[in-house]
């Protein structure tokens, strides 16, 4: 199972959209040792001072396939979550000092909590959903996906061009374009898809 990560996919408000897209998504993996379910808490990481959040919706892949046409590209996805894409700033910072990958400072465990999954049926269009993040009760991220650079199918289309999705690999869609900050030990992060709780745990 892969879990792929799409970064700096959402704008502030669609005007903006035309002027950024160019074709060329920015891609990036996470290993599975990466992932909480079931709203564990999480342990916070040793390896950082500067923990940075994202709340992204998750899409599933359902079935098998390479190449995927964007006219077909949504019949992949099988069920939608949400989730968080947990950064470790500082850590990432001193790897770009020396033009290195993301992979430390997005891999490490307990760097993907994500919610138990829906149907993908049970949204009436993929183009229009909401979700948000509070932490301690104060709104940090609200996200709708008409607010997206690339679609779902975009997104799916563009990373089958490269490696093969299989079924139950999962694809973190990018996050809101305001409101990520830093998280600290004790927080409770709730995040919710069309106002209903999903993700409920605590940084301990």
């Amino acid at each position: 199972m892969k879990i792929i990560g799409i970064g700096k996919n959402y704008v502030n408000d669609t005007s903006e959209i035309a002027a950024i897209k160019t074709g060329a998504q920015t891609i990036f993996t996470k290993p599975d040792s990466t992932l909480v379910t079931g709203n564990k808490d999480i342990e916070f990481p040793a390896i950082t001072n500067q923990l940075a959040y994202e709340v992204e919706l998750v899409a599933k892949i359902g079935k098998r396939g390479k190449a995927i046409a964007l006219n077909d590209a949504e019949s992949y996805i099988s069920e939608l979550a949400v989730g968080i894409d947990y950064t470790a700033k500082d850590v990432l910072a001193a790897s770009r000092e020396n033009k290195g990958p993301w992979a430390l400072a997005k891999g490490f465990d307990g760097a993907s909590p994500m919610s138990e999954f829906k149907p993908v049926s049970e949204f009436s269009d993929l183009s229009a959903i909401d979700f948000d993040l509070k932490i301690n009760g104060e709104q940090k991220q609200v996200g709708t996906t008409s607010l997206m650079i690339y679609s779902f199918a975009e997104i799916i289309a563009y990373v089958s061009s490269f490696m093969t999705l299989e079924a139950g690999d999962l694809i973190f869609t990018g996050t809101p374009a305001s409101g990520t900050g830093l998280v600290v030990k004790g927080d409770h992060l709730q995040a919710a898809i069309e106002g209903e709780l999903l993700l409920d745990f605590k940084m301990v």
